[in-house]
């Protein structure tokens, strides 16, 4: 009988490809969030978007979850719902009740059920500040988003503790590839998407920040839920630097018929890198990154097929 995963936040992008890693390795994904996303599901999982589950339930009902949890069978749980940084900053208070109350809720349900066997979740190198990543004194979160986030790992480690529940959490950095359409760091992705069409992009940020592939990203949160050790364990993804200039000559390479379409232009914004990372290779040591081409070629790839190119 095929694991049944829990996927909070399955309707998002990194969610979908998380759908998509499940699927591959035969478990049952059951969705929880805000609604439903048939159209991402089709575009990445095809006809296999049939076999996701759609679970109607608040992240902030515990009970439910719990039900929920009961009703499917479910043996693990990847947490990924969240808001993101610019909401948190708008509305602090809405940020921690679906961010920390909404993450503790998914943990006690777990503890509740008295079934799941690991929870992986998203962390977020957010908790980062930049003082650090210029080597000064850890100054904490500069955000809303990462505080939050790093209050989530202390819960955890808190469930483990006192439950034994165990979990991982998993940190990116900026995450592209195919279906990533959302935020400020969604340019590069946007760029080899319009590149793939023959149109022009600018992306909207500069500075020097790690890459993470999605399908990288996906791979963590399933294999930490399936293999997650005992204890409330945080790791670091180690994407490849690179500055946005760089992001754009990756697509130049991928489609040398598009060189010039593709422009940078705005703010920088922060390297946020961890002080002392603890990447994924201590817990998995077979673990190989996508290099950055070849994620923006997959990525290319992916939209001129589904432009029939």
């Amino acid at each position: 009988m095929s694991d049944s995963v829990l996927v909070t936040g399955g309707s998002g992008f990194i969610g979908t490809w998380v759908l998509h890693e499940l699927i591959a390795r035969g478990a049952r994904p059951v969705v929880v969030d805000v609604k439903p996303a048939p159209e991402r599901w089709q575009a990445l999982l095809g006809d296999q978007a049939s076999q996701v589950e759609w679970a109607g339930v608040s992240l902030l009902d515990c009970e439910g979850l719990e039900q929920t949890i009961r009703q499917h069978g479910i043996s693990h749980v990847i947490h990924l719902a969240a808001m993101l940084t610019p909401d948190c900053q708008q509305n602090p208070l809405e940020g921690c009740r679906v961010n920390v109350l909404g993450s503790t809720s998914v943990f006690d349900a777990a503890r509740r059920s008295e079934r799941v066997r690991s929870i992986s979740y998203a962390s977020s190198y957010a908790v980062y500040g930049e003082a650090v990543a210029e080597g000064a004194s850890d100054t904490g979160p500069p955000t809303f988003y990462g505080a939050f986030k790093l209050a989530v790992d202390q819960i955890a480690e808190q469930y483990w503790r006192h439950f034994g529940i165990a979990s991982i959490a998993v940190r990116p950095h900026v995450v592209y590839g195919p279906l990533r359409e959302v935020g400020l760091t969604a340019g590069p992705s946007l760029a080899a998407r319009a590149a793939a069409l023959g149109e022009p992009y600018c992306i909207g940020y500069t500075g020097r920040v790690c890459y993470d592939y999605v399908a990288d990203v996906a791979r963590a949160f399933v294999r930490g839920a399936f293999d997650c050790p005992d204890g409330a364990s945080v790791v670091d993804l180690p994407g490849e630097p690179a500055t946005t200039d760089e992001f754009a000559a990756a697509i130049a390479d991928a489609v040398p018929e598009a060189a010039g379409l593709i422009t940078v232009d705005g703010p920088r914004i922060p390297s946020n890198i961890p002080p002392a990372p603890n990447y994924i290779n201590t817990l998995f040591t077979d673990w190989t990154p996508t290099p950055l081409r070849e994620g923006v070629r997959r990525t290319v790839d992916f939209y001129r097929q589904s432009a029939g190119l």
